[in-house]
């Protein structure tokens, strides 16, 4: 790596540790995503269930989709390792690769074809809104952190 080249990373980490205490909020794109509208068959008025039923919804939504984190993080960590295993069996376990029968676009194909046709940007759409659930619970701190969190100008909310 050229001298340059190491003063330029040097430089660029300084200066985003500096920024990250100075401005932290200009290290961050975007911190709301843009809301988009409803989709056509949504809940009419007289159609729309009891609130306890929306909660229940609501919650169970919630624990799966933490669920299915905790199973992907879990996923990532064991796959550290059996990425790493030569095909074959383990005690009661076969470990192998095999070809997918998924398919995606080549975008470096398709972007070189573009360009060799003059035919401009590849067309991209965007992706489907995705749902987010957020319990809106107040918080409640243990007596012995509310003071250090007024200490601090923290904003309690009674239970």
């Amino acid at each position: 790596m050229t001298v340059r080249r190491s003063a330029a990373r040097l430089f660029r980490t300084v200066s985003d540790a500096v920024r990250s205490v100075v401005a932290p909020a200009a290290l961050v794109r975007s911190t709301a995503p843009a809301t988009v509208a409803d989709p056509a068959d949504v809940f009419t008025a007289d159609e729309m269930p009891a609130a306890e039923v929306i909660e229940a919804a609501a919650a169970g939504y919630a624990e799966a989709a933490d669920a299915g984190r905790a199973a992907d993080r879990m996923k990532r960590k064991t796959r550290k390792t059996l990425d790493r295993l030569p095909a074959g069996l383990y005690g009661r376990w076969m470990v192998e690769r095999v070809e997918s029968s998924r398919q995606t676009p080549d975008l470096e194909a398709i972007r070189a074809t573009y360009k060799r046709l003059n035919l401009g940007e590849v067309p991209m759409r965007t992706c489907a809104a995705s749902l987010r659930v957020t319990d809106l619970a107040p918080v409640v701190l243990p007596a012995p952190v509310a003071p250090l969190a007024a200490e601090h100008g923290a904003v309690l909310v009674a239970a």
